[in-house]
């Protein structure tokens, strides 16, 4: 079931438009640095979504309620890598996974931004949802105090997948935050999966948008 009444916010345009013909890069400025991120056509994880400006502008603005230093983080479906490379500036120990063909662009960003800054280094990793969760991330050796993902539900086939994902990485203790977009029932229908299984808490939405952000808990039994 879903609880408290979200702060209603506006994406701020914290980047400058770049254009060229077939590698956009764009620049964006989170905690003080300005960040450059390569987009490439070719994939869905290759451009930046409006729930990765989301859920950065709010780890930006709400460092006190959200501490990252020292934590340990995964991102599920990262993209362009922007809201990484964001969580490693507020000092997070980072794991940034995706499908494979997008890990190249992925890496190239992460490491193109986070070389020169005094954090922790963060991790580039395959994650197919719902393949292999036992064997690449066991339970025994692997826990994350938070879960990020944004823009990671819209018309594809793998919902089950993902919902699986998220259970199994989210342990007592683990924070899911998702920022999405909401434009399909599917969207909706995977909301309502979340709130029957976790604690969900709907803490902000963007209107202009049409972005949530969602924190999810285990429930303790």
């Amino acid at each position: 079931s879903l609880t408290g009444s979200p702060v209603i916010l506006k994406i701020l345009q914290n980047w400058v438009p770049r254009v060229s013909h077939y590698f956009d890069k764009e620049h964006y400025t989170y905690v003080g640095h300005q960040i450059v991120i390569q987009e490439s056509i070719e994939h869905f994880g290759a451009v930046v979504w409006p729930g990765a400006l989301a859920l950065s502008q709010y780890l930006e603005s709400n460092q006190e309620q959200f501490n990252l230093k020292d934590k340990k983080v995964l991102e599920i479906g990262a993209g362009t890598g922007l809201l990484s490379i964001v969580a490693c500036i507020l000092g997070a120990h980072v794991t940034a996974t995706d499908l494979p063909e997008v890990l190249e662009n992925l890496s190239y960003n992460i490491s193109r931004n986070t070389q020169n800054l005094n954090m922790h280094k963060p991790e580039v990793r395959k994650l197919v949802w719902g393949e292999g969760l036992n064997e690449d991330f066991p339970v025994s050796t692997y826990h994350y105090d938070f879960i990020l993902a944004t823009d990671v539900v819209y018309h594809h086939a793998a919902l089950d997948p993902l919902l699986a994902t998220m259970v199994y990485f989210c342990k007592p203790g683990t924070v899911l935050l998702w920022a999405n977009k909401f434009r399909f029932s599917t969207d909706y229908e995977f909301l309502e999966k979340v709130s029957n299984i976790f604690n969900t808490t709907i803490l902000a939405e963007f209107p202009e948008s049409n972005v949530k952000l969602l924190k999810a808990t285990v429930r303790e039994n």
